[in-house]
């Protein structure tokens, strides 16, 4: 609701307290909502999740944004495009932590592709804590012309990768930014590396070589953001 998107109906458990689900019901009030009632049973078969909370929204389908939605944001705000493009992440729960961290930490939206991916869903909605309704999100077709176009507007493709000579911590980073992170187990498919400008790798010292798309995800963006703040630190 706080986000925009229209909300058909709220379903709530009956004998409900939470002082959580009060403040939303007084949102849904002020926002002309209908509110039902029902047995938990009710929300139990209706939640694909399988686990409610006491509480469901029946809400139109999600709406996805295009790549001049999220770059004319990055102007409106008087930033620097900083983008993740997400090559294959399959599991919701990966897409939604990584959904959830962009936007905590700035990120101006997130590129998907339309097959081989996992959309975002009610499992990637609550996976990211809220976050996918506030972060921007495109749908592509093709990856490799999504990239050439963000090419072509002047920003640079930082591609993640284990066997990449290049330490996330020891790279300096370009202004304009699309960050590439690569499905679970496969990585960044060949012909999305070959586009990519720079391959970066995070330095592991322990016996596991590999971290989970999400971490991975977390860690390069948070270099990221960490220079691009100590640059207008010094620059100003």
């Amino acid at each position: 609701m706080q986000a925009g998107r229209k909300i058909k109906v709220i379903r709530i458990a009956r004998n409900q307290s939470d002082r959580r689900l009060q403040e939303v019901l007084r949102l849904a009030e002020d926002r002309g909502i209908e509110v039902i009632k029902d047995d938990k049973k009710v929300l139990d078969r209706i939640a694909a999740s399988g686990s409610h909370q006491g509480i469901i929204a029946e809400a139109e389908p999600y709406r996805y944004y295009s790549l001049d939605d999220i770059l004319n944001q990055a102007a409106e705000q008087g930033e620097e495009p900083l983008l993740l493009l997400l090559d294959g992440i399959e599991d919701p729960q990966n897409l939604g932590a990584i959904i959830r961290t962009a936007e905590g930490l700035g990120a101006h939206g997130a590129v998907i592709p339309k097959h081989g991916a996992c959309p975002v869903t009610p499992a990637v909605t609550r996976a990211s804590a809220g976050a996918s309704e506030h972060l921007k999100v495109a749908m592509v077709t093709n990856m490799v012309s999504a990239m050439k176009e963000l090419k072509e507007r002047g920003m640079w493709i930082v591609g993640t990768d284990s066997r990449a000579a290049v330490s996330c911590y020891d790279m300096t980073y370009p202004d304009s930014i699309a960050l590439v992170v690569g499905g679970e187990g496969k990585g960044i498919r060949r012909l999305v590396k070959e586009n990519c400008d720079y391959m970066v790798s995070i330095p592991m010292r322990g016996r596991v070589n590999s971290l989970n798309a999400s971490v991975s995800a977390a860690i390069v963006l948070a270099e990221i953001v960490r220079q691009r703040r100590a640059a207008i630190r010094d620059n100003g």
